[in-house]
């Protein structure tokens, strides 16, 4: 192995590394000037906290509905930030997000808008449900995603059958305003 082909691996790393620190601030976004009509909470909703996420969304190589292979949502796997920077839960698949406090909410998705770059995930409005326990999340009842920051599969990739069943992931952040009843 010749020493440039062993520092393709370490370069690739770092470049990783790098773009997922750009993404990786604990600490919620500035919230935009106006969110998209679509998304906005509905009458009788308030924000009631934010929380910041910092991970990725997993993609698998499958085919889609006409037959032709492309990249599927399999699920987010972030870590949760409150506004202070301390670690606040978690968000995966389902969508859900649990708290430390041991409170789980689950979404359903009601809304999207486009994110503000193309390598962006979408902005979203879910309605939510807890999913028990007591605590931060027990009286949530919709969910915000806004101020996206990558998480898109990528374009190319998934072409060919040999393609079938990759994963890729892809990282991400993201501001969680969580509603609840006014």
């Amino acid at each position: 192995m010749t020493s440039n082909t062993r520092r393709l691996p370490l370069v690739a790393t770092l470049v990783g590394a790098a773009l997922l620190a750009a993404c990786a601030s604990p600490r919620p976004s500035t919230p935009p000037a106006e969110l998209p009509a679509a998304i906005k909470a509905p009458d009788g909703e308030r924000a009631a906290f934010t929380w910041h996420a910092v991970g990725v969304q997993i993609y698998e190589c499958r085919a889609g509905d006409k037959g032709a292979l492309a990249w599927q949502l399999v699920a987010p796997e972030a870590e949760l930030y409150a506004p202070g920077g301390e670690r606040a839960g978690t968000h995966g698949a389902g969508p859900h997000w649990a708290a430390l406090d041991g409170s789980k909410t689950i979404g359903t998705l009601k809304a999207r808008a486009n994110g503000q770059r193309e390598a962006d995930i979408p902005w979203l409005l879910l309605s939510a449900r807890s999913a028990g326990g007591s605590g931060k999340l027990a009286n949530v009842t919709g969910v915000q995603r806004i101020n996206t920051l990558g998480g898109n599969a990528p374009a190319k990739g998934c072409e060919v059958a040999a393609d079938s069943g990759k994963r890729i992931r892809q990282g991400y952040s993201a501001d969680y305003v969580f509603l609840v009843t006014r």
